[in-house]
Protein backbone atom coordinates (compact mmCIF):
# COMPACT_ATOMS: atom_id res chain seq x y z
CA UNK A 1 0.00 0.00 0.00
CA UNK A 2 1.42 3.20 -0.71
CA UNK A 3 1.81 5.99 1.70
CA UNK A 4 -1.58 7.79 2.43
CA UNK A 5 -0.54 11.51 0.89
CA UNK A 6 0.54 9.17 -2.27
CA UNK A 7 -2.73 7.43 -2.23
CA UNK A 8 -4.93 11.02 -1.80
CA UNK A 9 -2.62 12.19 -4.55
CA UNK A 10 -3.32 9.56 -7.43
CA UNK A 11 -7.10 9.85 -6.28
CA UNK A 12 -7.36 13.55 -6.55
CA UNK A 13 -5.07 13.06 -9.54
CA UNK A 14 -7.49 10.20 -10.98
CA UNK A 15 -10.57 13.08 -9.81
CA UNK A 16 -9.31 15.68 -12.26
CA UNK A 17 -8.83 13.22 -14.74
CA UNK A 18 -12.43 12.74 -14.88
CA UNK A 19 -12.78 16.04 -15.48
CA UNK A 20 -12.15 16.21 -18.99
CA UNK A 21 -14.41 12.69 -19.25
CA UNK A 22 -17.72 13.65 -17.87
CA UNK A 23 -20.07 16.18 -19.23
CA UNK A 24 -20.23 19.43 -17.06
CA UNK A 25 -24.01 19.97 -16.02
CA UNK A 26 -26.03 21.16 -13.52
CA UNK A 27 -29.40 21.27 -11.83
CA UNK A 28 -31.55 24.40 -11.69
CA UNK A 29 -31.49 25.38 -7.78
CA UNK A 30 -34.46 26.94 -5.23
CA UNK A 31 -33.77 28.43 -1.66
CA UNK A 32 -36.09 26.38 0.89
CA UNK A 33 -37.96 29.38 2.53
CA UNK A 34 -37.97 27.98 5.85
CA UNK A 35 -34.76 26.19 5.80
CA UNK A 36 -32.88 28.26 3.49
CA UNK A 37 -31.04 25.39 2.20
CA UNK A 38 -30.50 25.29 -2.09
CA UNK A 39 -32.69 22.47 -3.27
CA UNK A 40 -31.95 20.84 -6.88
CA UNK A 41 -35.36 21.65 -9.02
CA UNK A 42 -35.88 18.07 -10.34
CA UNK A 43 -36.01 17.29 -14.20
CA UNK A 44 -33.55 20.76 -14.61
CA UNK A 45 -30.68 19.01 -16.12
CA UNK A 46 -28.47 20.60 -18.21
CA UNK A 47 -25.31 20.53 -19.21
CA UNK A 48 -22.92 23.40 -19.21
CA UNK A 49 -19.62 24.81 -20.55
CA UNK A 50 -16.55 21.60 -19.82
CA UNK A 51 -14.65 23.41 -17.63
CA UNK A 52 -11.89 20.73 -16.75
CA UNK A 53 -9.33 21.09 -14.04
CA UNK A 54 -5.91 21.56 -15.34
CA UNK A 55 -2.82 20.63 -13.71
CA UNK A 56 -1.15 23.68 -12.20
CA UNK A 57 -4.94 24.18 -10.88
CA UNK A 58 -4.99 20.51 -9.10
CA UNK A 59 -2.20 21.89 -6.89
CA UNK A 60 -4.43 24.78 -6.43
CA UNK A 61 -7.21 22.51 -5.18
CA UNK A 62 -5.32 20.68 -2.53
CA UNK A 63 -4.61 24.49 -0.72
CA UNK A 64 -8.56 24.96 -1.10
CA UNK A 65 -9.19 21.68 0.35
CA UNK A 66 -7.23 22.83 3.47
CA UNK A 67 -9.20 25.73 3.87
CA UNK A 68 -12.58 24.10 3.26
CA UNK A 69 -11.58 21.44 5.87
CA UNK A 70 -9.91 23.83 8.24
CA UNK A 71 -12.74 23.73 10.78
CA UNK A 72 -12.33 20.24 11.44
CA UNK A 73 -8.44 20.23 11.02
CA UNK A 74 -8.61 22.58 14.44
CA UNK A 75 -11.05 20.70 16.22
CA UNK A 76 -8.59 17.64 15.62
CA UNK A 77 -5.50 20.16 17.01
CA UNK A 78 -7.73 21.08 19.79
CA UNK A 79 -9.08 17.51 20.58
CA UNK A 80 -5.60 15.58 20.34
CA UNK A 81 -3.89 18.22 22.45
CA UNK A 82 -6.53 17.41 25.39
CA UNK A 83 -6.16 13.80 25.24
CA UNK A 84 -2.24 14.80 24.67
CA UNK A 85 -1.81 16.56 27.75
CA UNK A 86 -4.12 14.01 29.65
CA UNK A 87 -0.85 11.59 28.34
CA UNK A 88 1.76 13.56 29.59
CA UNK A 89 0.97 14.34 32.98
CA UNK A 90 0.27 10.61 33.10
CA UNK A 91 -3.73 10.93 33.58
CA UNK A 92 -4.51 8.69 30.88
CA UNK A 93 -2.24 5.96 32.10
CA UNK A 94 -3.74 5.98 35.17
CA UNK A 95 -6.74 6.52 35.01
CA UNK A 96 -7.10 3.66 32.32
CA UNK A 97 -5.22 1.56 34.84
CA UNK A 98 -7.96 2.08 37.50
CA UNK A 99 -10.40 1.36 34.51
CA UNK A 100 -8.62 -2.23 33.92
CA UNK A 101 -8.64 -3.10 37.53
CA UNK A 102 -11.96 -1.85 37.69
CA UNK A 103 -13.10 -4.44 34.69
CA UNK A 104 -11.32 -7.26 35.58
CA UNK A 105 -12.48 -10.23 34.72
CA UNK A 106 -15.36 -7.92 32.88
CA UNK A 107 -13.66 -6.75 29.96
CA UNK A 108 -15.42 -7.95 27.64
CA UNK A 109 -18.37 -5.56 29.04
CA UNK A 110 -16.28 -2.35 27.80
CA UNK A 111 -16.80 -3.39 23.60
CA UNK A 112 -21.34 -3.49 23.69
CA UNK A 113 -21.29 -0.98 26.32
CA UNK A 114 -18.92 1.50 24.40
CA UNK A 115 -20.41 0.88 20.86
CA UNK A 116 -23.97 1.02 21.79
CA UNK A 117 -23.43 4.72 23.43
CA UNK A 118 -21.62 5.76 20.23
CA UNK A 119 -24.30 4.34 17.77
CA UNK A 120 -27.02 5.40 19.78
CA UNK A 121 -25.22 9.04 20.16
CA UNK A 122 -25.05 8.67 16.24
CA UNK A 123 -28.53 7.44 15.35
CA UNK A 124 -29.77 10.07 18.08
CA UNK A 125 -28.61 13.20 17.19
CA UNK A 126 -26.27 12.69 13.88
CA UNK A 127 -23.09 12.81 16.16
CA UNK A 128 -19.84 12.18 13.30
CA UNK A 129 -17.28 14.37 13.71
CA UNK A 130 -17.16 15.50 17.06
CA UNK A 131 -16.03 11.73 18.02
CA UNK A 132 -12.66 11.60 16.40
CA UNK A 133 -11.22 12.88 20.22
CA UNK A 134 -12.33 9.45 21.57
CA UNK A 135 -10.51 7.33 19.18
CA UNK A 136 -7.55 7.55 21.00
CA UNK A 137 -9.21 7.38 24.39
CA UNK A 138 -11.09 4.26 23.09
CA UNK A 139 -7.41 2.79 21.62
CA UNK A 140 -5.66 3.29 25.22
CA UNK A 141 -8.55 1.45 26.45
CA UNK A 142 -8.18 -1.40 24.39
CA UNK A 143 -4.86 -1.97 24.06
CA UNK A 144 -4.73 -1.89 28.50
CA UNK A 145 -7.35 -4.59 27.93
CA UNK A 146 -5.22 -6.91 26.00
CA UNK A 147 -6.85 -6.30 22.76
CA UNK A 148 -5.20 -4.17 19.79
CA UNK A 149 -5.17 -0.14 18.93
CA UNK A 150 -7.56 -1.36 16.31
CA UNK A 151 -10.31 -2.60 18.45
CA UNK A 152 -10.45 0.77 20.06
CA UNK A 153 -10.80 2.23 17.01
CA UNK A 154 -13.70 0.20 15.70
CA UNK A 155 -15.47 0.82 19.01
CA UNK A 156 -15.94 4.55 18.14
CA UNK A 157 -15.69 4.62 14.17
CA UNK A 158 -17.74 1.22 13.52
CA UNK A 159 -20.44 2.39 16.09
CA UNK A 160 -20.96 5.90 15.01
CA UNK A 161 -21.26 5.21 11.44
CA UNK A 162 -23.38 2.17 12.11
CA UNK A 163 -25.89 4.52 14.38
CA UNK A 164 -25.43 7.55 11.74
CA UNK A 165 -26.83 5.27 8.84
CA UNK A 166 -29.46 3.68 10.81
CA UNK A 167 -30.56 7.85 11.81
CA UNK A 168 -33.24 6.23 14.10
CA UNK A 169 -33.77 10.72 14.38
CA UNK A 170 -30.93 12.01 12.51
CA UNK A 171 -31.60 16.03 11.74
CA UNK A 172 -28.46 15.88 9.69
CA UNK A 173 -29.49 13.10 7.39
CA UNK A 174 -33.28 11.72 8.25
CA UNK A 175 -34.54 14.86 8.85
CA UNK A 176 -33.27 17.09 6.12
CA UNK A 177 -34.19 14.95 3.40
CA UNK A 178 -37.57 13.59 4.89
CA UNK A 179 -38.28 17.67 4.66
CA UNK A 180 -37.57 17.90 1.63
CA UNK A 181 -39.45 14.97 0.50
CA UNK A 182 -42.35 16.24 1.76
CA UNK A 183 -42.95 13.66 4.66
CA UNK A 184 -43.43 14.07 8.49
CA UNK A 185 -40.04 14.70 10.16
CA UNK A 186 -38.87 11.50 12.12
CA UNK A 187 -41.69 9.53 10.58
CA UNK A 188 -40.93 5.75 10.07
CA UNK A 189 -38.98 5.48 13.43
CA UNK A 190 -40.09 2.29 14.43
CA UNK A 191 -38.67 0.73 11.19
CA UNK A 192 -35.84 2.29 11.53
CA UNK A 193 -35.49 1.79 15.20
CA UNK A 194 -35.34 -1.68 14.28
CA UNK A 195 -33.09 -1.14 11.99
CA UNK A 196 -30.37 0.37 13.96
CA UNK A 197 -30.90 -2.83 16.61
CA UNK A 198 -29.98 -5.17 13.67
CA UNK A 199 -27.20 -3.51 11.99
CA UNK A 200 -25.72 -2.68 15.99
CA UNK A 201 -25.57 -6.33 16.62
CA UNK A 202 -23.90 -7.27 13.73
CA UNK A 203 -21.19 -4.54 14.25
CA UNK A 204 -20.69 -5.87 17.90
CA UNK A 205 -20.73 -9.59 16.94
CA UNK A 206 -17.83 -8.60 14.31
CA UNK A 207 -16.12 -6.14 16.54
CA UNK A 208 -16.32 -8.64 19.86
CA UNK A 209 -15.19 -11.85 17.44
CA UNK A 210 -12.06 -9.87 16.20
CA UNK A 211 -11.36 -8.57 19.74
CA UNK A 212 -11.61 -12.20 21.24
CA UNK A 213 -9.29 -13.58 18.78
CA UNK A 214 -6.41 -10.94 19.21
CA UNK A 215 -6.72 -11.32 23.20
CA UNK A 216 -6.12 -15.21 22.60
CA UNK A 217 -3.80 -14.97 19.98
CA UNK A 218 -2.12 -11.60 19.64
CA UNK A 219 -0.12 -12.57 16.43
CA UNK A 220 -3.20 -12.88 14.32
CA UNK A 221 -3.73 -9.07 15.25
CA UNK A 222 -4.14 -6.97 12.03
CA UNK A 223 -2.04 -4.38 13.17
CA UNK A 224 0.65 -6.71 15.15
CA UNK A 225 3.66 -4.70 13.58
CA UNK A 226 2.65 -0.89 13.54
CA UNK A 227 3.73 1.36 16.00
CA UNK A 228 1.67 3.73 17.72
CA UNK A 229 3.89 6.18 19.73
CA UNK A 230 0.70 8.12 21.33
CA UNK A 231 0.68 4.23 23.50
CA UNK A 232 4.15 3.28 23.95
CA UNK A 233 3.75 3.31 27.66
CA UNK A 234 0.74 1.22 27.54
CA UNK A 235 0.76 -2.31 27.12
CA UNK A 236 -1.94 -5.43 28.92
CA UNK A 237 -1.52 -5.37 32.75
CA UNK A 238 0.95 -2.45 32.46
CA UNK A 239 -0.76 0.04 33.83
CA UNK A 240 -2.62 -1.81 36.93
CA UNK A 241 0.10 -0.92 38.99
CA UNK A 242 0.18 2.74 38.01
CA UNK A 243 0.06 5.44 41.17
CA UNK A 244 -3.49 7.23 41.02
CA UNK A 245 -2.57 10.47 42.78
CA UNK A 246 -4.59 13.22 44.05
CA UNK A 247 -4.31 15.45 40.90
CA UNK A 248 -4.65 12.59 38.57
CA UNK A 249 -8.12 11.81 40.63
CA UNK A 250 -9.25 15.67 40.09
CA UNK A 251 -7.78 15.22 36.59
CA UNK A 252 -9.79 12.42 35.80
CA UNK A 253 -13.09 14.10 37.28
CA UNK A 254 -12.56 17.06 34.60
CA UNK A 255 -12.30 14.61 31.99
CA UNK A 256 -15.44 13.35 32.83
CA UNK A 257 -17.10 16.64 33.51
CA UNK A 258 -15.69 17.31 29.88
CA UNK A 259 -17.68 14.78 28.11
CA UNK A 260 -20.87 15.20 29.55
CA UNK A 261 -20.58 19.51 28.73
CA UNK A 262 -19.58 17.79 25.02
CA UNK A 263 -22.29 15.71 25.10
CA UNK A 264 -24.69 18.36 26.78
CA UNK A 265 -23.92 20.76 24.62
CA UNK A 266 -24.10 18.97 21.35
CA UNK A 267 -27.84 17.36 22.03
CA UNK A 268 -29.30 20.43 23.83
CA UNK A 269 -28.07 23.49 22.90
CA UNK A 270 -26.98 22.36 19.36
CA UNK A 271 -23.06 22.91 19.36
CA UNK A 272 -20.74 21.75 16.84
CA UNK A 273 -17.19 22.06 16.33
CA UNK A 274 -16.33 25.77 17.51
CA UNK A 275 -18.21 25.32 21.00
CA UNK A 276 -16.42 21.66 21.15
CA UNK A 277 -13.08 23.00 20.35
CA UNK A 278 -13.43 25.68 22.57
CA UNK A 279 -14.14 23.50 25.78
CA UNK A 280 -11.09 21.31 24.57
CA UNK A 281 -9.05 24.55 24.93
CA UNK A 282 -10.28 25.37 28.76
CA UNK A 283 -9.74 21.86 29.71
CA UNK A 284 -6.87 21.11 28.35
CA UNK A 285 -5.46 24.42 30.25
CA UNK A 286 -7.07 23.61 33.47
CA UNK A 287 -6.02 19.87 33.81
CA UNK A 288 -2.32 21.57 32.78
CA UNK A 289 -2.80 23.61 35.81
CA UNK A 290 -3.91 21.03 38.24
CA UNK A 291 -1.22 18.64 37.36
CA UNK A 292 1.88 21.78 38.51
CA UNK A 293 2.31 22.76 34.80
CA UNK A 294 3.02 26.45 33.95
CA UNK A 295 1.47 27.94 31.22
CA UNK A 296 4.48 27.73 28.97
CA UNK A 297 4.42 24.02 29.73
CA UNK A 298 1.32 23.50 28.62
CA UNK A 299 1.37 25.53 25.68
CA UNK A 300 4.84 23.29 24.57
CA UNK A 301 2.83 20.17 25.06
CA UNK A 302 -0.05 21.55 23.13
CA UNK A 303 2.34 22.13 19.92
CA UNK A 304 4.08 18.73 20.73
CA UNK A 305 0.87 17.35 20.28
CA UNK A 306 0.00 19.77 17.21
CA UNK A 307 3.08 17.84 15.48
CA UNK A 308 1.91 14.44 16.64
CA UNK A 309 -1.72 15.39 14.57
CA UNK A 310 -0.52 17.12 11.70
CA UNK A 311 -0.41 14.19 9.44
CA UNK A 312 -3.71 13.56 10.08
CA UNK A 313 -4.54 17.15 9.46
CA UNK A 314 -2.91 17.61 6.11
CA UNK A 315 -4.82 14.77 5.38
CA UNK A 316 -8.23 16.31 5.74
CA UNK A 317 -7.46 18.65 3.19
CA UNK A 318 -6.36 16.68 0.78
CA UNK A 319 -9.74 14.88 0.99
CA UNK A 320 -11.96 17.85 1.12
CA UNK A 321 -9.36 18.70 -2.37
CA UNK A 322 -11.54 16.01 -4.28
CA UNK A 323 -14.89 17.79 -3.55
CA UNK A 324 -12.95 21.36 -4.31
CA UNK A 325 -12.41 19.79 -7.79
CA UNK A 326 -15.67 18.19 -8.56
CA UNK A 327 -17.76 21.50 -7.98
CA UNK A 328 -14.66 23.81 -9.88
CA UNK A 329 -15.50 21.19 -12.74
CA UNK A 330 -19.15 21.06 -12.30
CA UNK A 331 -19.74 17.49 -12.71
CA UNK A 332 -21.30 16.32 -9.19
CA UNK A 333 -24.49 16.79 -10.72
CA UNK A 334 -24.35 15.03 -13.82
CA UNK A 335 -22.75 11.99 -11.44
CA UNK A 336 -26.52 12.24 -10.07
CA UNK A 337 -28.23 12.59 -12.97
CA UNK A 338 -27.13 9.70 -14.58
CA UNK A 339 -26.96 6.93 -11.63
CA UNK A 340 -30.71 7.94 -11.15
CA UNK A 341 -31.65 7.49 -14.75
CA UNK A 342 -29.93 4.19 -14.21
CA UNK A 343 -32.68 2.73 -11.70
CA UNK A 344 -35.23 4.65 -13.26
CA UNK A 345 -37.02 1.39 -15.44
CA UNK A 346 -36.13 -1.07 -12.66
CA UNK A 347 -38.92 -2.87 -10.79
CA UNK A 348 -39.77 -1.58 -7.50
CA UNK A 349 -37.59 -4.26 -5.61
CA UNK A 350 -34.87 -3.86 -7.92
CA UNK A 351 -35.32 -0.09 -7.44
CA UNK A 352 -35.30 -0.28 -3.99
CA UNK A 353 -31.75 -1.96 -3.59
CA UNK A 354 -30.44 0.22 -6.78
CA UNK A 355 -30.97 3.54 -4.75
CA UNK A 356 -28.69 2.35 -1.55
CA UNK A 357 -25.80 1.50 -4.51
CA UNK A 358 -26.56 5.05 -6.20
CA UNK A 359 -26.28 7.06 -2.85
CA UNK A 360 -22.88 5.04 -1.93
CA UNK A 361 -21.73 5.84 -4.79
CA UNK A 362 -22.78 9.51 -4.11
CA UNK A 363 -20.96 9.47 -0.55
CA UNK A 364 -17.71 9.30 -2.82
CA UNK A 365 -18.09 12.39 -4.23
CA UNK A 366 -20.53 14.33 -1.59
CA UNK A 367 -19.00 12.81 2.15
CA UNK A 368 -21.43 15.72 3.67
CA UNK A 369 -24.68 13.79 4.73
CA UNK A 370 -26.24 17.28 4.47
CA UNK A 371 -25.22 18.14 1.50
CA UNK A 372 -25.90 14.93 -0.26
CA UNK A 373 -29.46 14.66 1.24
CA UNK A 374 -29.85 18.52 -0.49
CA UNK A 375 -28.09 17.06 -3.71
CA UNK A 376 -29.63 13.91 -3.95
CA UNK A 377 -33.35 13.95 -2.55
CA UNK A 378 -35.36 16.13 -4.95
CA UNK A 379 -34.25 13.79 -7.77
CA UNK A 380 -34.94 10.36 -5.51
CA UNK A 381 -38.29 11.56 -4.21
CA UNK A 382 -40.42 11.93 -7.87
CA UNK A 383 -38.11 8.97 -8.80
CA UNK A 384 -39.91 7.07 -6.01
CA UNK A 385 -43.54 8.56 -7.15
CA UNK A 386 -42.49 7.14 -10.61
CA UNK A 387 -41.14 3.75 -9.94
CA UNK A 388 -44.30 3.14 -7.22
CA UNK A 389 -42.67 3.05 -3.95
CA UNK A 390 -43.66 5.40 -1.17
CA UNK A 391 -40.82 8.37 -0.55
CA UNK A 392 -40.06 7.09 3.00
CA UNK A 393 -38.19 4.25 0.98
CA UNK A 394 -36.12 7.16 -0.36
CA UNK A 395 -35.09 8.15 2.81
CA UNK A 396 -34.25 5.41 3.78
CA UNK A 397 -32.05 4.30 1.02
CA UNK A 398 -30.58 7.68 1.30
CA UNK A 399 -29.55 7.28 5.20
CA UNK A 400 -28.32 3.55 4.81
CA UNK A 401 -25.74 4.44 1.63
CA UNK A 402 -24.76 8.00 2.92
CA UNK A 403 -23.83 6.55 6.21
CA UNK A 404 -22.47 3.05 5.90
CA UNK A 405 -20.05 4.63 2.93
CA UNK A 406 -18.53 6.33 5.61
CA UNK A 407 -16.62 3.36 6.50
CA UNK A 408 -15.36 2.53 2.89
CA UNK A 409 -14.49 5.82 0.62
CA UNK A 410 -10.84 6.72 0.64
CA UNK A 411 -11.97 10.44 1.69
CA UNK A 412 -13.32 9.49 4.91
CA UNK A 413 -11.27 6.21 5.94
CA UNK A 414 -7.87 8.14 5.13
CA UNK A 415 -8.65 10.81 7.64
CA UNK A 416 -9.82 7.84 10.33
CA UNK A 417 -6.40 6.04 9.69
CA UNK A 418 -4.55 9.32 9.92
CA UNK A 419 -6.07 9.50 13.29
CA UNK A 420 -5.33 6.33 14.78
CA UNK A 421 -2.13 5.99 12.57
CA UNK A 422 -3.29 2.95 11.26
CA UNK A 423 -2.37 1.72 7.32
CA UNK A 424 -5.91 2.11 5.20
CA UNK A 425 -5.02 -1.18 3.84
CA UNK A 426 -5.30 -2.75 7.21
CA UNK A 427 -8.36 -0.88 7.75
CA UNK A 428 -9.74 -2.56 4.68
CA UNK A 429 -9.26 -6.09 5.64
CA UNK A 430 -10.48 -5.58 8.76
CA UNK A 431 -13.60 -3.82 7.00
CA UNK A 432 -14.84 -5.93 4.18
CA UNK A 433 -16.26 -9.06 6.08
CA UNK A 434 -18.42 -6.56 7.89
CA UNK A 435 -18.71 -4.44 5.29
CA UNK A 436 -20.54 -6.88 2.98
CA UNK A 437 -22.62 -8.14 5.61
CA UNK A 438 -23.75 -4.66 6.41
CA UNK A 439 -24.93 -3.98 2.18
CA UNK A 440 -26.46 -7.58 2.17
CA UNK A 441 -28.37 -6.68 5.32
CA UNK A 442 -29.49 -3.29 3.66
CA UNK A 443 -31.03 -4.85 0.58
CA UNK A 444 -32.85 -7.00 2.58
CA UNK A 445 -34.20 -4.07 4.60
CA UNK A 446 -34.79 -2.38 1.35
CA UNK A 447 -36.66 -5.04 -0.11
CA UNK A 448 -39.07 -5.75 3.68
CA UNK A 449 -39.62 -2.26 3.17
CA UNK A 450 -40.95 -2.59 -0.54
CA UNK A 451 -43.21 -5.25 0.46
CA UNK A 452 -44.75 -3.70 3.46
CA UNK A 453 -45.22 -0.86 2.18
CA UNK A 454 -43.14 0.94 4.37
CA UNK A 455 -44.44 4.93 4.94
CA UNK A 456 -45.13 7.35 7.67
Amino acid sequence: MPHSYVFMGMIILLTALFTYIIPAGEFDRVEDPVTKRSLVVPDSYHTVHQTPISFFNMFISIQKGMMHGAEIIFYLFFAYGFIFILTKTGVFNSGIGALVRKMKGKEGLIIPVFMLVFGAMGAGFGMYEESYGYIPIMMGITVALGYDALVGVAIVYVSITTGFAAAVTNPFTVGIAQGIAGIPLFSGIAFRAIAFVVFMSISIFFVMRYAKMVKENPEKSIVKNVQFPFLSGIVQGGLTDTKFTVPHKISLGLFVCTIITLVTGTVKFGWYLPELSAVFIIMMIVIGLVNRLTLAEVADTFIEACRNMIYAALIIGMANAILVILEDAHIIDTVVYYMAYAIKGLSPYAASAGMIIVQTLLNFFVPSGSAAATISMPIMTPLSDLIGIHRQIAVLAFSFGDGFANMLWPSTVVVICGIAGIPVDRWYKFLWPLFITIMAMEVIFMISAVAINYGP
